[in-house]
C-alpha cells in the first residue's frame, strides 16, 4: 500500500448515494460500558487449536470442488510502526463465482455451489502474515439503485485479543470497471484511501495450473491505516 502522512479523513456516517448508510447511522448516543474488562473477560475467547488445516482453503471444506477461478489471497497485517501482528485471527466470507451468497436471506436468481461455503479463517504468522485459497466471487445486484451491482469483494474480519476489538472491512479487484460506480467504495471520500482497499495482482503469488494470486496489505492503526466499517457489517 502506499504510504502517506497525511491523515486519512474518516467515512462520512452518512451518504445518501449508499442507501443503506441511513439505517446504519446511530441515531442515538454511544452507550458506555462501565467495565470494559468485564466484557472481554464474559465474552467468547479463541485460540490456535480452534483453527483447523482446512480452514484457510475454501475450494477444500467439501467434497467436490466448487465452481469458478480460484484465486490466493495473501498479505500482512501490521501496526502504524510497521510491526508484523502475530496471531490475529482473520476471517474471511464472500458470495460464491455467480455472485450469491450460502444464506437464507441471499434470494439473487444465480445458482447456489454445493462445494462451496465461502467462510474461511487464520492465524498470522510471526511476520503477520495470512493467506487463503478461495474462488473469485462474482457481481452481484443490491437494489440500492436501478441497475445497482456490489463489484466483486471479499469480507475480512481483524480480532485483537477479544472479540470487542473486532475491525470489519472488504477487499476489491483491481480492474473491475464496477470500482468506479459502487456507492459503498466511494462512500470512501479519499482516493488514498480508497486504493487501499483494492488488492494488488501479484504474479509471484499465482501457484502454476492452480491459482492467480493477489496481494493485500492491512494496517490496523495510524495515518495510514485501512478503513474499517465502524458498525462491524
Amino acid at each position: 500500500m502506499t504510504r502517506t502522512t497525511a491523515p486519512v479523513p474518516p467515512r462520512p456516517r452518512s451518504c445518501p448515494p449508499y442507501r443503506g448508510t441511513r439505517y446504519r447511522t446511530p441515531a442515538r448516543p454511544l452507550v458506555a460500558v462501565q467495565d470494559p474488562e468485564a466484557v472481554e473477560l464474559t465474552g467468547p475467547v479463541f485460540g490456535a487449536a480452534d483453527i483447523t488445516p482446512l480452514d484457510h482453503d475454501l475450494t477444500r471444506q467439501h467434497t467436490g470442488e466448487p465452481i469458478g477461478e480460484r484465486i490466493t489471497v495473501t498479505g500482512r497485517v501490521r501496526d502504524r510502526r510497521g510491526h508484523p501482528v502475530r496471531g490475529q485471527l482473520v476471517e474471511l466470507w464472500q458470495a460464491n463465482a455467480a455472485g450469491r451468497y450460502a444464506h437464507r436471506l441471499d434470494q439473487h436468481l444465480a445458482p447456489l455451489d454445493p462445494n462451496f461455503t465461502g467462510c474461511g479463517r487464520c492465524l498470522t504468522d510471526d511476520e503477520g502474515r495470512y493467506a487463503f485459497t478461495t474462488v473469485r466471487p462474482g457481481a452481484y445486484p443490491w437494489r440500492n439503485h436501478v441497475n445497482a451491482w456490489r463489484p466483486a469483494h471479499l469480507h475480512f474480519s481483524f480480532f485483537g485479543t477479544a472479540f470487542t476489538q473486532r475491525l470489519v472491512t472488504q477487499m476489491y479487484f483491481p480492474g473491475d470497471p464496477l470500482l468506479a460506480l459502487d456507492p459503498v467504495l466511494l462512500s470512501v471520500t479519499d482516493e488514498a484511501a480508497r486504493a487501499r482497499l483494492v488488492a494488488a495482482y501479484a504474479h509471484d503469488l499465482s501457484v502454476p495450473e492452480w491459482s492467480l494470486g493477489y496481494r493485500w496489505d492491512v494496517v490496523l492503526d495510524g495515518p495510514c491505516a485501512t478503513l474499517f466499517e465502524e458498525d462491524g457489517r
